[in-house]
């Protein structure tokens, strides 16, 4: 085994612990910094895999921004642990058997062979003057470009959506109708008013 099957192992096996303690820490700020833990370790799998622009952009958006975001806001807030974990040991059984036969499913569609280091062909050496960042783009702006397009319509629409539900039923909020707005008339806006002069 050489060097670099060890290191995948390695991170693989701390990636895999990791992604386990996420989901079964009691508390969530721990569940926040396994988190943390699982992006850096999957971003020494990219490293690996010589994709240098994917594991910074991995560190930096979801470890240095959305990862500390969602870590200041559970630090924050007073949240009641206790009344979210209430049942949540009722559905192991049923959790367990869907994950284990997604597993088997999984298993049973790559097979064996997909499985091993051996299987995958290491990357080889790139030529010189190749950059993966400029690749990548070239090929999310001609081959991908529709299903980059169209996922950026789905983020869009989930965002205006997001922002709509949270919205709509507060009392404090401004709220106005485009239907009532356009179907105003001269008249419901403007009044003319006589008023007498001071030489009369």
């Amino acid at each position: 085994m050489d060097f670099i099957t060890a290191t995948f192992y390695f991170l693989a096996t701390i990636l895999v612990l990791a992604s386990l303690r996420v989901i079964t820490a009691r508390n969530p700020v721990q569940a926040a910094l396994f988190l943390v833990l699982a992006f850096f370790t999957a971003s020494g799998l990219w490293m690996l895999l010589q994709a240098e622009f994917l594991a910074i952009v991995l560190v930096m958006v979801y470890v240095g921004a959305v990862m500390v975001l969602f870590l200041f806001v559970v630090m924050m807030l007073d949240i009641n642990i206790e009344r979210i974990r209430q049942g949540f040991w009722g559905y192991l059984p049923l959790g367990a058997a869907i994950g284990a036969l997604m597993a088997v499913e999984m298993a049973v569609v790559l097979g064996g062979r997909y499985f091993w280091v051996d299987a995958m062909p290491s990357p080889g050496a790139p030529p010189p003057g190749y950059s993966n960042t400029k690749e990548l783009g070239r090929l999310l702006f001609t081959d991908y470009v529709y299903p980059f397009e169209l996922a950026s319509v789905i983020l869009l629409v989930a965002i205006v959506a997001a922002v709509m539900l949270t919205m709509r039923r507060r009392r404090d909020t401004k709220y106005l109708n485009p239907r009532q707005q356009i179907a105003v008339q001269r008249n419901d806006r403007i009044r003319m008013v006589t008023m007498p002069t001071d030489k009369e």
